[in-house]
C-alpha cells in the first residue's frame, strides 16, 4: 500500500478539501482500493465523508499514536492508496504523520503568510527523507502573485504544475459528501483536480517503483505552467508551446533564473525564505 500525506502546519491551506478530493480522483483513475485517512482531531473530513452516499473511499478515523497499525490493517486488507490528512500547527503530530508517507503534498494558498509557514513542514519532511510536492491551492485567476508564489516555492521543492483556483464550486462541492467532479465534471475546477491527481499519481509510481499505477492519460510533459494562472472557463489541458531544443556544447546548459519578489531575496534563499533559522554561519 502506498501512502499520501496531505500536510501543512498553516491552518486555512485547504488540506481537508484537496484530501478528499484526491482520494475520490484516485478511485475514478481505477487505482483503488482506497482509504481516506482522518487524523485532525476537529473531524472535518469526517463529516464530510458521513455525507457521502458513495461507498468508496474508504474512511478511518485514526491518531498520529495508532496510524502504524491502521495503516497495516488496511494494507492487510487489500487497500492499495491511503490518503491522510493532518492537523494544522500541531507539529509533533504532523511528523508522526509524515513519517509513514511515501509522498508529502503541500497545499499552500498564495500568500506571504502561508509561503513563511511552509518552511515547518518542509523541515519535518526533510528530516524524515520523504519526499514533497507543493501544490499553488485557493488562487485567484491571473493574480501576479499566484506566479511570484509557485517561482519561490519552485527553488526549494518540486511544485505542482497544476494549480488549483478559488471558485465557489470547488468549495460548495465539500456540502453533500461529493466533489466537484462529481457534481460539475466538465468544469475548470474538476479539469484542475483530475490533471493534479495525474501529476500525482505519476509522480508516485516513480517513488515507489509500481509501474501499475502509471497513468493511462498522461498529458505530455504536464505541459501546464504553474507560473500561468488559468481563466475560469481556460481549458487546462491545453499544451503550451514547447521551449526549443537546447543546442549540443561541451558545457553544461545553464538554467535561466527565475525573479522571485523582493520578500524572498536573499544570497541563499534556502536559509532564509519560508520563515526557516539560519544556522551553521
Amino acid at each position: 500500500m502506498h501512502t499520501i500525506v496531505i500536510a501543512s502546519q498553516k491552518g486555512g491551506s485547504g488540506k481537508t478539501t484537496l484530501s478528499g478530493h484526491l482520494a475520490v480522483e484516485a478511485c475514478r483513475a481505477g487505482v483503488g482500493p482506497v482509504s481516506l485517512i482522518d487524523t485532525d482531531p476537529q473531524g472535518s473530513l469526517a463529516h464530510w465523508w458521513n455525507a457521502r452516499a458513495a461507498e468508496e473511499p474508504h474512511f478511518v478515523k485514526a491518531g498520529g499514536f495508532d496510524l502504524k497499525e491502521t495503516l497495516a490493517e488496511l494494507e492487510r486488507a487489500g487497500f492499495r492508496i491511503a490518503v491522510i490528512d493532518t492537523p494544522p500547527a500541531i507539529t509533533q503530530s504532523i511528523s508522526q504523520v509524515v513519517a509513514h508517507a511515501d509522498l508529502v503534498i503541500v497545499p499552500t494558498r498564495p500568500s506571504p503568510h502561508d509561503l513563511r509557514a511552509v518552511g515547518v513542514t518542509v523541515d519535518i519532511a526533510e528530516r524524515h527523507g520523504k519526499p514533497l510536492i507543493f501544490v499553488v491551492n485557493a488562487a485567484t485567476a491571473r493574480a501576479r502573485i499566484t506566479g511570484e508564489s509557485a517561482v519561490a516555492l519552485s527553488q526549494h521543492g518540486t511544485v505542482a504544475p497544476v494549480i488549483v483556483h478559488h471558485r465557489v464550486d470547488f468549495a460548495a462541492s465539500m456540502v453533500d459528501g461529493r466533489t466537484v467532479g462529481e457534481i460539475v465534471p466538465d468544469s475548470a475546477s474538476a479539469r484542475e483536480i483530475a490533471g493534479l491527481w495525474t501529476y500525482i499519481q505519476d509522480k508516485l509510481s516513480k517513488i515507489v517503483r509500481d509501474t501499475n499505477l502509471i497513468p493511462n492519460l498522461r498529458p505530455a510533459e504536464f505541459a501546464i505552467s504553474p507560473l500561468m494562472a488559468a481563466s475560469e472557463d481556460e481549458d487546462l489541458a491545453a499544451e503550451e508551446p514547447r521551449a526549443p531544443a537546447p543546442v549540443a556544447s561541451n558545457q553544461p546548459a545553464e538554467l535561466p533564473r527565475a525573479n522571485s519578489p523582493t520578500t524572498f531575496k536573499a544570497p541563499d534563499r534556502r536559509l532564509h525564505v519560508f520563515g526557516r533559522r539560519q544556522t551553521g554561519l
